[in-house]
């Protein structure tokens, strides 16, 4: 038995295209985009083990809003971040964070007095929020591997 290849037929000519397609009829517009969600431009958070003020209070709940560029930009003229750039996060968090507890303002000297644990969660904290834009990951269950989403913002470290 011999075998021989089969040759795919040749290309129309523009021409033929054009008229096989108007044969066919319109062809249907893609699917619109769905709606896209607000921009998000605040994230509430919880610390783990919350800044103590100069009365003894715990401020554990907070929020932080998106840093600009000019977030990113002044601190770097800031005398403390030249001498010591690890004070950088300090400078910057003072700036992005609107609101801890019940304190009625905070700036950097608050999160210059935060426990190490609480300046850790707030440096990854930015770094979601700034990078994604957002504090939810797409993750599968392991047992039936059906994907859904998380939040891990405002969440205690351990809990979910």
């Amino acid at each position: 038995m011999r075998r021989t290849a089969v040759r795919a037929p040749a290309a129309p000519a523009a021409s033929d295209a054009s008229a096989a397609a108007d044969a066919a009829g319109p062809v249907p517009a893609p699917a619109p985009d769905p709606e896209p969600r607000p921009l998000r431009t605040e994230f509430e958070f919880e610390l783990p083990r919350g800044y103590v003020d100069e009365s003894g209070t715990v401020h554990r709940t907070g929020t932080m809003r998106l840093a600009t560029a000019a977030d990113e930009l002044v601190p770097l003229r800031d005398i403390r971040v030249q001498e010591n750039p690890a004070y950088l996060s300090v400078v910057l968090l003072g700036r992005v964070i609107t609101r801890l507890g019940t304190l009625p303002l905070v700036h950097d000297g608050v999160v210059e007095n935060m426990f190490a644990s609480d300046l850790a969660f707030l440096q990854d904290f930015y770094r979601q929020v700034n990078a994604e834009g957002h504090t939810r990951a797409e993750v599968s269950c392991p047992h039936c591997e059906q994907p859904f989403e998380v939040e891990l913002g405002g969440s205690r470290l351990g809990e979910s």
